[in-house]
């Protein structure tokens, strides 16, 4: 089984905020499936899907963001998920906005949701696509990335989704280097 997260906060307020970039690509992905993520359980909002014969959960946890590795870790042992199938999707300020990476026994690079996966994980075997919401270093970072979109930051962001839909697919069916050479030279 493969485990897809997410993060975002919980709560309309942060609906389409640069933080909440995995909540919308979980979102996009579980849509296009013909599904919906409605299922509760340990904290978060989860449904299953079957790809190319391999079972699919999307997850988004509905602790705040600074928390979500509270919530995997529960998923990851009561399914018996191996960290190495395991894709955590999250904004990145150090990309341009809507430039996605996908990285493999990487840090946290300063996201506090990503630190709280490490702790949790004791480790970094899970992968991640990180999607740029770039920094504007003008402003406070919590409010920044609490902020919404322009409307032409907007635009690029949905496009990163849509790739990302591609990139869930491959992550299925691909090797991770595959994965990465296929999709980091954009």
């Amino acid at each position: 089984m493969k485990l897809i997260v997410g993060l975002g906060n919980p709560g309309k307020e942060y609906e389409k905020t640069r933080h909440n970039v995995g909540f919308d690509v979980i979102d996009f992905f579980a849509d296009k499936q013909g599904t919906s993520i409605d299922k509760d359980k340990f904290q978060g909002l989860f449904t299953k899907v079957k790809i190319d014969g391999e079972e699919v959960m999307l997850l988004k946890p509905q602790k705040f963001i600074n928390l979500s590795g509270d919530v995997m870790r529960k998923y990851a042992d009561y399914f018996k998920i191996d960290e190495k199938d395991i894709l955590v999707i999250h904004d990145d300020l150090d990309l341009e906005t809507g430039k996605i990476k996908l990285k493999e026994k990487s840090s946290s690079g300063g996201h506090n949701g990503m630190k709280n996966i490490e702790a949790n994980f004791k480790n970094n075997e899970y992968k991640q696509l990180k999607i740029g919401i770039s920094n504007n270093k003008e402003s406070d970072t919590k409010d920044y990335v609490l902020g919404k979109f322009s409307k032409s930051d907007r635009k690029l962001i949905e496009e990163a989704i849509e790739i990302s839909y591609d990139i869930i697919l491959d992550f299925i069916k691909l090797d991770f280097n595959e994965l990465q050479n296929k999709y980091n030279k954009r």
